[in-house]
């Protein structure tokens, strides 16, 4: 059996303890915007402000989960935890955009119900309220952004707060409106926008997660492009049994059976192994490649086999 490594990752990654302590930062500033909508949203009887406080609760365990996942992607592997922990964020990146999707539907039934018997709100108190969390959020959502890009994980928890920063301006909007004007049913509407929006990016980032959980192929990596180009390599007669995974964001793993046109040694072998993982590598982004070599065996030649 080939095997190997690559470990050089073309990422441009934060370091790691500053995405954990971003990510505390957040929790705890979202901990304070909750009860401080809680207790508003009681004494305004608004609905805006509450399902933002729900909204806002459920960042604050997308964070937990978040950083959770990011403590735990970092431990070591072990003989009963080969692959370590290295899934740990892609499924706190599947929970958080899931508990996205089942808030927005939350919100969406809220404001239907506001919808049809709209109700007096204390406008003010919704207002100050509103500026509190845009600028807790917004604080929040600067924080994570960077990570964001390359890191599904990560990804999860600003879209919660992003999202919720909108709510925010959101309810601001709607109290200056029912102060000013008042028009109430904004309230409603605004939430009911806020819930499309959520299950809109939460749909896409579940998908996503998703994928990798059930292993299925990246999207970048064509599979019959790899076979064609293994099979130009010297003395190799065909590609056949190959698997393509996603592990986690870093690594994506390949394995195949390979089908030689003589009976090679050994240190012949290791050497068209180099030149197949430097090639999959530098071409197609895989860093993990595991071959079996075979000369003559009777087996299914097929590249994809339904085992």
């Amino acid at each position: 059996m080939g095997h190997h490594h690559h470990h050089h990752h073309g990422h441009s990654h934060s370091h790691p303890d500053l995405k954990g302590r971003n990510l505390l930062i957040s929790i705890f500033l979202n901990i304070g915007i909750t009860l401080a909508q809680i207790i508003g949203g009681l004494l305004s009887g608004s609905l805006a402000l509450l399902s933002d406080a729900l909204h806002n609760f459920s960042d604050v365990l997308s964070l937990v989960i978040s950083y959770g996942a990011q403590k735990l992607g970092k431990r070591k592997a072990s003989s009963l935890k080969t692959f370590g922990y290295k899934r740990a964020e892609i499924l706190a990146a599947f929970i958080n955009a899931a508990t996205l999707v089942v808030v927005a539907v939350i919100l969406m039934k809220e404001a239907i119900e506001r919808l049809i018997e709209p109700q007096e709100i204390e406008s003010n108190l919704v207002i100050w309220l509103a500026l509190i969390a845009i600028a807790g959020n917004g604080f929040s959502v600067l924080l994570l952004k960077k990570d964001a890009d390359h890191n599904m994980n990560m990804k999860s928890a600003y879209l919660h707060l992003l999202t919720d920063m909108m709510a925010s301006v959101a309810v601001l909007v709607g109290g200056v409106l029912m102060k000013y004007f008042q028009v109430y049913w904004v309230d409603a509407l605004l939430t009911m926008i806020i819930g499309v929006y959520l299950i809109y990016m939460g749909y896409d980032l579940l998908k996503e997660s998703t994928k990798v959980l059930m292993l299925f192929t990246p999207k970048s990596v064509v599979i019959q492009d790899i076979v064609d180009s293994i099979c130009t390599i010297d003395r190799v007669k065909n590609v056949h049994h190959v698997h393509i995974w996603q592990l986690n964001e870093e690594e994506v793993h390949m394995e195949a059976h390979i089908d030689f046109t003589e009976d090679i040694k050994l240190s012949q072998f290791d050497e068209i192994l180099e030149e197949i993982e430097e090639h999959v590598y530098h071409k197609h982004g895989i860093n993990h490649v595991n071959i079996q070599p075979e000369f003559d065996k009777c087996d299914s030649k097929s590249v994809i086999v339904q085992d």
